[in-house]
Protein backbone atom coordinates (compact mmCIF):
# COMPACT_ATOMS: atom_id res chain seq x y z
CA UNK A 1 0.00 0.00 0.00
CA UNK A 2 2.73 2.07 0.62
CA UNK A 3 4.53 1.99 -2.52
CA UNK A 4 1.42 2.37 -4.37
CA UNK A 5 0.60 6.20 -2.58
CA UNK A 6 3.59 7.39 -4.25
CA UNK A 7 1.74 7.32 -7.66
CA UNK A 8 -1.37 8.61 -6.55
CA UNK A 9 -2.03 11.95 -8.30
CA UNK A 10 1.42 11.21 -10.80
CA UNK A 11 -1.36 11.69 -13.95
CA UNK A 12 0.06 14.43 -16.53
CA UNK A 13 -2.64 15.47 -19.14
CA UNK A 14 -1.78 16.59 -22.20
CA UNK A 15 -3.50 20.44 -22.83
CA UNK A 16 -4.47 21.66 -26.30
CA UNK A 17 -2.22 18.82 -27.96
CA UNK A 18 0.98 20.58 -26.49
CA UNK A 19 2.87 17.19 -25.90
CA UNK A 20 6.55 18.15 -25.35
CA UNK A 21 5.16 20.16 -22.47
CA UNK A 22 3.50 17.16 -20.99
CA UNK A 23 6.21 15.12 -21.47
CA UNK A 24 8.41 17.52 -19.57
CA UNK A 25 6.63 17.18 -16.72
CA UNK A 26 6.70 13.56 -16.79
CA UNK A 27 10.31 13.85 -16.84
CA UNK A 28 10.57 16.24 -14.17
CA UNK A 29 8.30 14.06 -12.14
CA UNK A 30 10.36 11.02 -12.92
CA UNK A 31 13.36 12.97 -11.43
CA UNK A 32 12.20 14.09 -8.40
CA UNK A 33 11.20 9.93 -7.54
CA UNK A 34 14.50 8.69 -8.72
CA UNK A 35 13.05 6.46 -11.24
CA UNK A 36 14.77 7.60 -14.10
CA UNK A 37 18.35 7.60 -12.48
CA UNK A 38 17.29 3.83 -10.98
CA UNK A 39 16.58 3.01 -14.52
CA UNK A 40 20.20 4.33 -15.21
CA UNK A 41 21.69 2.55 -13.20
CA UNK A 42 19.87 -0.61 -13.69
CA UNK A 43 20.78 -0.71 -17.21
CA UNK A 44 23.74 -2.18 -16.68
CA UNK A 45 25.72 -4.24 -14.11
CA UNK A 46 27.14 -2.52 -11.04
CA UNK A 47 29.66 -4.32 -8.81
CA UNK A 48 28.63 -4.73 -5.24
CA UNK A 49 31.70 -2.74 -4.09
CA UNK A 50 31.04 0.59 -6.21
CA UNK A 51 27.29 0.15 -5.29
CA UNK A 52 27.87 0.38 -1.51
CA UNK A 53 29.96 3.15 -2.32
CA UNK A 54 27.47 5.08 -4.05
CA UNK A 55 24.72 4.38 -1.65
CA UNK A 56 27.02 5.53 1.04
CA UNK A 57 28.01 8.97 -1.07
CA UNK A 58 24.12 9.53 -1.53
CA UNK A 59 23.79 9.17 2.35
CA UNK A 60 26.40 11.38 3.12
CA UNK A 61 24.92 13.71 0.48
CA UNK A 62 21.51 13.48 2.32
CA UNK A 63 22.92 14.49 5.44
CA UNK A 64 25.23 17.46 4.16
CA UNK A 65 21.98 18.85 1.79
CA UNK A 66 19.90 18.28 5.31
CA UNK A 67 22.17 20.32 7.34
CA UNK A 68 22.72 23.05 4.74
CA UNK A 69 19.35 23.49 4.22
CA UNK A 70 18.51 23.33 8.75
CA UNK A 71 21.39 25.96 8.47
CA UNK A 72 19.94 28.37 5.65
CA UNK A 73 16.39 27.92 7.81
CA UNK A 74 17.91 29.27 10.18
CA UNK A 75 19.82 32.17 9.26
CA UNK A 76 16.95 33.17 7.06
CA UNK A 77 14.55 33.34 10.09
CA UNK A 78 12.33 36.11 10.48
CA UNK A 79 12.51 36.62 14.30
CA UNK A 80 16.66 36.79 13.93
CA UNK A 81 17.75 39.84 16.03
CA UNK A 82 20.07 42.35 13.77
CA UNK A 83 24.07 41.50 14.87
CA UNK A 84 24.99 44.94 13.93
CA UNK A 85 22.54 46.90 16.03
CA UNK A 86 23.22 51.25 15.44
CA UNK A 87 24.90 50.60 12.13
Amino acid sequence: MANHLRFVGRTVMVQNGNVEAAYGVLNRILAQDGVADAVRRSRYYEKPSRARRRRAFEACRRVYCAEMARRIAFLARSSRQDPWLGC
